[in-house]
């Protein structure tokens, strides 16, 4: 059953309940360790935790109507590293790192749909002010105060892709086209980084201009079949779906080959790679090997946690 049409089901359900509620819930952590400066006021950590969640929380992402099961599970970590970005008291620079899940059907078990870290987070905040988002007005009127949820919109939009996508093939290219248009008009400024094509081949540009392109469609697909057609069928054929998932692997292994070291095979890998190694565990031995290759290559950190395996 595809996202679209558990969403219309969702709809006439929450209709008749009479209950309505948002497509994530997200815990927020900030860590703070190594920002030492005595001009901080430790209350302004929790004011920004709490600032992010209710960002996340409480605004409409889609059209769609979620009942309160259905909402994404999330977790979003802000390390911050550094204050007084460009002499400004208020920025701080560190890290973006963010997790997120959905349910398998028919099991208690929730499979990862985003394991990502973002190295390149400025932003300047104020304690206690609202964070305002506007997809017509990206930049706002602060390129610093308008990072912060330039970032978190954008990796919210890439969470519902990867949920929609995993529940009908191609389905959440909408949410990646809102995620394109934040990086088309992201804020520019000094301290601010991650938008552009020309800072490195890793980033936010080359995450989502990978999942939109043509030559990447492949990794959609397999996205789509490992979930709706591999796990979502393990409990009632595990056999043919890990032969399912495992098989369509090579759709990753020639992509790879054809663009080695995208950042959007890395993403999925970062994502899936305990998973890959369950299912290698639970294939017999004699069948292990082609995959093992296939995902050693792909895969290069856990290379030989796969090779182990054989």
């Amino acid at each position: 059953m595809s996202r679209r049409i558990i969403s219309v089901l969702v709809a006439i359900l929450c209709s008749v309940a009479g209950l309505r509620a948002q497509e994530f819930n997200c815990k927020v952590t900030v860590m703070k360790d190594k920002i030492r400066s005595a001009g901080v006021d430790p209350e302004v950590f929790t004011s920004l935790e709490k600032a992010v969640q209710d960002f996340v929380n409480t605004r409409r992402w889609t059209t769609d109507e979620y009942a309160s099961s259905e909402r994404i599970e999330c977790n979003i970590f802000i390390n911050l590293t550094a204050n007084n970005v460009g002499g400004d008291a208020n920025a701080f620079s560190g890290t973006f790192s963010i997790q997120a899940s959905r349910p398998v059907y028919n099991t208690s078990y929730t499979t990862p749909i985003m394991n990502y870290v973002d190295r390149d987070f400025a932003f300047k905040y104020s304690q206690f002010n609202p964070l305002n988002f506007d997809d017509n007005r990206v930049q706002g009127v602060d390129a610093l105060s308008s990072n912060i949820t330039a970032v978190v919109a954008y990796y919210m939009y890439l969470v519902l892709a990867m949920d929609y996508d995993s529940y009908s093939p191609l389905g959440g290219t909408n949410y990646l086209k809102r995620a394109q248009n934040i990086v088309n008009n992201a804020p520019d400024g000094k301290g601010i980084g991650g938008w552009k094509s020309v800072e490195n081949n890793k980033n936010r540009y080359w995450l989502v201009d990978q999942l939109l392109n043509k030559r990447f469609e492949e990794v959609r697909k397999f996205w789509y079949t490992m979930h709706r057609e591999g796990l979502d069928s393990m409990s009632q054929k595990p056999v043919e779906a890990r032969t399912r998932i495992l098989t369509n692997v090579r759709k990753l292994y020639q992509v790879n080959r054809e663009n080695p070291s995208s950042v959007l095979l890395q993403f999925i890998t970062n994502t899936k790679s305990n998973e890959f190694l369950n299912l290698l565990e639970s294939a017999p031995k004699n069948e292990r090997g082609q995959y093992i290759s296939m995902l050693s290559i792909i895969d290069v950190p856990n290379a030989n946690k796969y090779n182990q395996l054989k």
